[in-house]
C-alpha cells in the first residue's frame, strides 16, 4: 500500500487542506498507516501533478492562505482499483521483537525500560481511539452505528486498531512479568 491510497481515503470524507489531513491521519489512519507532514505534502504535491487530487486556495481573514484537496474522477477510479487488488498481510518488522529474542545476550534492564515505554504508547493510543469511537458512535450502539452511518470504512479500520493496540499492550505486560519472574537468571547470564 502506498500514502497515496491512504491519502484518498482519508479523502473519502471531503475536501481537506494538509494541515487537517495530518490532523486526519494523527486521529484516524494512524492506526494502520503513519507518515511525517513532510512525507504528507510531498504525496500531495505528487498527487496533484499526476491530477488524482485537485487543490484550490482558500482565502482566509487572519490566518494565512491555505489550500483545500480533494479528490478527483480519476483519484476515485485509483482508489477503485486499489480496493479491487488482492492485498497481501502484514509483516511484523519490528526492533524491539529482536531486542527481546537477544535478552539473553543483552542488557535485560534496557529492554523491559523498553518494552514499559511500548506498553505506555499502546495505552495511550487506546485511550485516544476510544474517545474517537465514542465520538463516532455518539451514543449510539455499534449496531445501530453500522446500520445509519453513510461510512463505515473509517470504524471497521478504528476497530482494528484498537484490537491491535490492546494486544501490545497485553503482551507488553506478559513479557515484563515473564522477564521479572526470570529476572535473576537473565541478570547472572548477562
Amino acid at each position: 500500500m502506498s500514502l497515496r491510497n491512504a491519502v484518498m481515503a482519508a479523502l473519502l470524507d471531503g475536501a481537506a487542506s494538509g494541515y487537517d489531513l495530518a490532523k486526519a491521519f494523527d486521529a484516524s489512519v494512524a492506526n494502520f498507516w503513519t507518515c511525517t507532514p513532510q512525507q504528507l505534502y510531498r504525496e500531495l504535491d505528487r498527487m496533484t501533478a499526476d491530477r488524482l487530487v485537485e487543490a484550490r486556495t482558500v482565502e482566509q481573514e487572519r490566518r494565512p492562505t491555505k489550500r483545500l484537496f480533494s479528490l478527483t474522477a480519476q483519484g476515485v477510479e485509483a482508489l477503485t482499483a486499489f480496493t479491487a487488488e488482492q492485498h497481501k498481510p502484514t509483516a511484523i518488522r519490528d526492533e524491539l521483537l529482536v531486542a527481546v529474542m537477544a535478552v539473553e545476550a543483552g542488557d535485560v534492564e534496557a529492554v523491559k525500560a523498553s518494552i514499559r515505554e511500548r506498553r505506555q504508547w499502546a495505552e495511550a493510543k487506546i485511550a485516544r481511539y476510544e474517545r474517537l469511537r465514542a465520538r463516532l458512535l455518539d451514543g449510539r450502539t455499534e449496531e445501530e452505528f453500522l446500520d445509519e452511518a453513510d461510512r463505515v470504512g473509517p470504524y471497521l479500520t478504528l476497530v482494528r486498531g484498537l484490537s491491535f493496540e490492546r494486544d501490545n499492550a497485553r503482551w507488553c505486560a506478559r513479557s515484563l512479568a515473564v522477564l521479572e519472574r526470570r529476572g535473576a537468571r537473565l541478570d547472572a547470564s548477562g
